[in-house]
């Protein structure tokens, strides 16, 4: 239960060194930059049009690197001499050649892998034989020349929290999840120190909170429990820490459960991903930021962790390049994909598939096949995405054959473009498929919110406390509220209608005894806010009603009001708007040219004082 009542709370809890903050680079006025938002399903700048991020995946900085072939013992004896903690390629090519071999393939955005070693660690980096002045640096002070070189090139920077430790990922390892070797709030003060650090370089779009978020020896993480494996309530915190103190323009990349259960064939085992985010969805206190991450590879499956598995492995479980393309296609969905394809939902938002590659050497009709397969469907489904990864070193065309980009030790080049590699002619066709461009149509935007374990507060201009000991559910700044569950403990926000509805320069003020203009529900005690202002949340003791909160409305507020009943059963528009925001709970909601003025609740029939009904009046 880790979820800070408020923002505030949060904002006296963090202490961050800010004292090691670099100097702005000088971005490419051509480049991407941010901030940039969302809009429904599409990232889009400034100006509302559509960003679509092409990006690759430069590792190093976090110990990525795992040798093979022919130039195993000459990558791996300059790993051992820089302990992993410079991204690839540096001992072999000049910065800017590398850069310039990134944008020459098309990329618009690299995803920066980082491990949270690499912060504080003073061992100086040696070994980088072409770029001799990084030789002596601490290993962030190179992350910093790298973060330089790419946004002064016009490349957009996704900051990624790979691993805890710098060393490869992804098994049991100690790097299973954000507080693996770590506490929760050492995790969070280090994701405030890196976003502050690149705060005044408007080419460093993002943060991806968390690679891979899986199951170590002993337990497994969740996607809502409230408890110390809570990686959704893990994802908003650290999310709200960086938008309120590291940088306001920060997309944040949140990746869902990775692995789930023990691989064998006798028990239960899962690739979640995002199919609980249609139950419970990220919502932060800046609305427009969240994009969700996936990752998808062919040796991997739905129930396969890719590996051998344990005492009898997995046997029963297919793999994605396995699968038939339509089986293919639908696992993905079923698992990201709908995220982004589903319009008008509480959990509708970009998808971002930031790993997926195969080997040139994977040359198997399988391997064919599925990556074939993984381009038709981002681009079809119009998906983000970022390869893994951009460097593999090679030597002879031997090696690493995964890289879009494979360096031997003389700087000699090859590339996924080249015709004797099979893989070319797909990559060449995903980046140039587009997908919709231009100025996006605003959407409606839905948020939940969920006080099951403690408060969701999700404003910034709401009072800190403003019911104390109660939970308390409050909606971003820029939204209302429009449903409530039966236990009070879901609710639905949104902008529809009439967007940001609150008053600038006026507070929001506490109901907590009935005051009503008419009897709405009779019998029934009632909480009602005045004429002219609408709900922006609710506060529960247990189930119990305690109070709602009402802001001043920035055009008249008085039109004609409607008892929506929701004590035996849904009463939500037909349409389904905003999704099933608040699962096996019966719900209320308004409609979408309604705004909510009040809530009746009642003791009787065992109801414990819970919300049963809501007073919707029509908006202007």
């Amino acid at each position: 239960m880790r979820k800070l009542a408020t923002v505030l709370l949060l904002l006296g809890t963090l202490v961050v060194p800010f004292m090691h903050s670099t100097a702005p680079a000088t971005a490419d006025p051509g480049g991407l930059k941010g901030p940039l938002s969302t809009s429904g399903r599409y990232i889009v700048d400034a100006g509302g049009n559509r960003v679509k991020l092409k990006s690759g995946n430069w590792h190093g900085s976090s110990g990525t690197w795992n040798g093979s072939g022919d130039d195993e013992v000459t990558a791996n004896n300059f790993a051992e001499e820089n302990g992993h903690r410079a991204p690839l390629g540096l001992d072999r090519v000049q910065m800017a050649k590398l850069v310039g071999d990134f944008k020459a393939l098309g990329l618009n955005s690299i995803r920066l892998p980082f491990s949270n070693e690499m912060i504080s660690d003073t061992r100086p980096v040696q070994g980088l034989t072409a770029n001799p002045e990084l030789n002596g640096l601490r290993p962030i002070e190179v992350y910093d020349r790298a973060v330089a070189a790419l946004t002064s090139a016009g490349l957009g920077v996704i900051l990624n929290n790979h691993t805890t430790t710098t060393r490869w990922c992804c098994g049991v390892d100690g790097n299973e999840r954000w507080n693996s070797g770590q506490s929760w709030d050492d995790w969070i003060n280090d994701w405030v120190f890196m976003t502050s650090r690149y705060r005044n370089d408007p080419g460093v779009i993002g943060a991806d909170l968390r690679n891979e978020v899986r199951r170590d020896t002993w337990d497994n993480p969740n996607w809502g429990q409230g408890d110390s494996h809570d990686w959704a309530d893990a994802a908003q915190e650290a999310g709200d820490a960086i938008l309120t103190k590291g940088n306001p323009d920060l997309l944040i990349m949140v990746e869902g459960v990775n692995w789930m259960g023990i691989p064998t064939d006798l028990t239960w085992h899962e690739r979640p991903m995002l199919e609980p985010i249609k139950r419970l969805s990220t919502t932060l206190v800046e609305s427009h930021k969240v994009v969700y991450a996936v990752h998808f590879y062919g040796y991997i499956g739905p129930n396969h962790t890719g590996g051998t598995g344990i005492g009898g492995g997995e046997t029963h479980d297919p793999r994605f390049r396995d699968m038939s393309r339509t089986d293919l296609f639908k696992s993905m969905d079923d698992r990201a994909g709908y995220v982004a394809t589903t319009a008008d939902k509480h959990f509708t938002a970009p998808v971002w598939v930031s790993e997926f590659g195969v080997g040139k050497s994977d040359a198997g009709d399988l391997d064919k096949t599925w990556f074939k397969n993984m381009v038709d469907y981002l681009i079809e489904r119009d998906l983000d995405f970022a390869y893994w990864p951009i460097i593999g070193y090679q030597q002879n065309d031997k090696g690493n054959s995964w890289g879009l980009l494979r360096y031997d030790t003389t700087g000699g080049l090859r590339k996924i473009t080249d015709a004797d590699d099979w893989r070319g002619t797909h990559f060449s066709r995903l980046m140039a498929a587009n997908g919709f461009t231009g100025k996006v149509s605003p959407s409606r935007t839905w948020s939940m919110l969920q006080g099951i374990h403690e408060d969701d507060n999700r404003s910034i201009r709401a009072a800190a406390d403003w019911d104390g000991g109660a939970h308390k559910m409050v909606c971003p700044d820029g939204q209302r509220l429009f449903g409530v569950s039966d236990r009070g403990q879901g609710g639905l926000c949104g902008d529809a209608t009439l967007g940001d509805l609150w008053q600038p320069g006026t507070s929001a003020v506490k109901v907590s005894s009935e005051k009503v203009s008419t009897d709405w529900a009779g019998g029934f005690t009632k909480y009602q806010c005045t004429e002219g202002q609408f709900m922006i949340g609710y506060s529960l003791r247990g189930d119990a009603m305690s109070g709602i909160l009402c802001a001043p409305g920035r055009v008249p507020l008085a039109g004609a009001g409607r008892t929506l009943w929701f004590d035996k059963g849904d009463n939500r528009p037909a349409s389904g708007e905003g999704g099933d925001w608040a699962n096996s709970y019966y719900k209320g909601q308004c409609n979408a040219n309604e705004y909510v003025a009040g809530i009746a609740f009642s003791g009787n029939n065992n109801r414990g004082n819970r919300p049963q009904a809501l007073y919707c009046r029509t908006l202007p």
